[in-house]
């Protein structure tokens, strides 16, 4: 299945819309993260709570490197163009991650 997706850039850079492929179950990881969401809220209690955004990022961004670098077979040009990131922004964040060649 192919989704349409508005790039919010476009109308600033007279890009063409991107267009991502989404298997059929592609809702399921959306559904993951916000019942994961919907989890943490509620064990919060009246807990002051800072920085959400940043602790889910640190947790979905290294798999989310790792899958890809493996699907790649370690080739980080490859693997950025299907990130939609620049080599250079790959490198800085495997490094940060501290992922070494995956294969």
């Amino acid at each position: 299945m192919s989704i349409l997706v508005e790039n919010p850039t476009a109308i600033h850079h007279h890009e063409a819309p991107v267009q991502h492929h989404q298997p059929t179950e592609g809702r399921a990881l959306r559904d993951h993260v916000e019942q994961a969401m919907r989890n943490y809220f509620s064990q919060l209690g009246d807990q002051p709570v800072t920085n959400v955004y940043e602790m889910v990022i640190s947790e979905i961004e290294p798999p989310l490197l790792e899958a890809v670098m493996s699907y790649t077979k370690g080739n980080q040009s490859k693997a950025a163009i299907i990130l939609g990131i620049s080599r250079g922004t790959l490198r800085k964040k495997l490094k940060q991650y501290g992922i070494e060649r995956v294969e």
